[in-house]
């Protein structure tokens, strides 16, 4: 690890800290948002977001405290549109997800072949954040349809 530029990737991670504890608020007020036939499942979605972006800021935390950096107290942006319209839920989410992906990508970029524990980290953090984006977009796709959603 002594190859990685330290005050770079602590802010990094501290970015990615805040981006997800902006989607742990999020993801929570969503849950709250939620109406109509469908509310149970998705309700319960949202929740196990919230409860994954904690999980991921408490790891990128972690890792500022491995570098000897001071975990951010901030919280990235969240903007409230009023709008709470399931679809509309699910698009506002799919932006967030695809900060949060640019994060961990920005993240690898400064790691790479550099620390092989950070590495593996914004890697594996790639994976699930992807992964989670392709389960949003399926949600925004029509019945039937196999196009990816295009926002």
């Amino acid at each position: 690890m002594n190859d990685i530029e330290k005050k770079k990737t602590i802010d990094a991670l501290n970015r990615i800290m805040e981006i997800e504890l902006a989607g742990v608020v999020r993801y929570t007020h969503y849950a709250l948002m939620v109406y109509g036939y469908n509310r149970i499942p998705i309700v319960s979605w949202l929740k196990s977001n919230s409860q994954e972006g904690l999980m991921h800021a408490h790891k990128a935390g972690e890792l500022v405290t491995l570098l000897g950096g001071h975990p951010s107290l901030k919280i990235g942006s969240l903007l409230e549109t009023e709008r709470h319209d399931v679809g509309d839920i699910l698009r506002e989410s799919l932006a967030h997800e695809q900060v949060s992906l640019a994060a961990y990508y920005d993240l690898l970029k400064l790691v790479e072949s550099k620390s092989v524990l950070l590495e593996e980290y914004a890697r594996e953090m790639i994976v699930q954040e992807e992964l989670h984006l392709d389960e949003v977009n399926k949600m925004l796709r029509s019945p039937g349809a196999t196009a990816p959603f295009e926002s």
